[in-house]
């Protein structure tokens, strides 16, 4: 007699531990992983009228910049 799909689950099923201890000293670093620069991206929604005019992101990325530059530096707000 052959197993049918539910009954291979609940084989699965009993076979899974509650609790799994992961040994971080064994752990190695991804190698896919390696040499990625890891960019931090923050999302914004533009208001209709503003994406009509800033269509990519490179051109809101620009005029963000050139404002910035633009603004006085005050002691809290100085960049590096």
């Amino acid at each position: 007699m052959s197993k049918t799909p539910s009954d291979q689950t609940q084989n699965f099923e009993d076979e899974l531990s509650p609790e799994y201890r992961f040994d971080y000293e064994k752990a190695k670093p991804n190698r896919f992983a390696a040499g990625h620069e890891t960019q931090k991206l923050t999302v914004v929604v533009l208001d209709e009228d503003v994406a009509q005019v800033f269509t990519t992101p490179e051109s809101v990325n620009k005029v963000l910049r050139a404002l910035i530059e633009s603004m006085p530096q005050s002691a809290g707000n100085e960049t590096a």
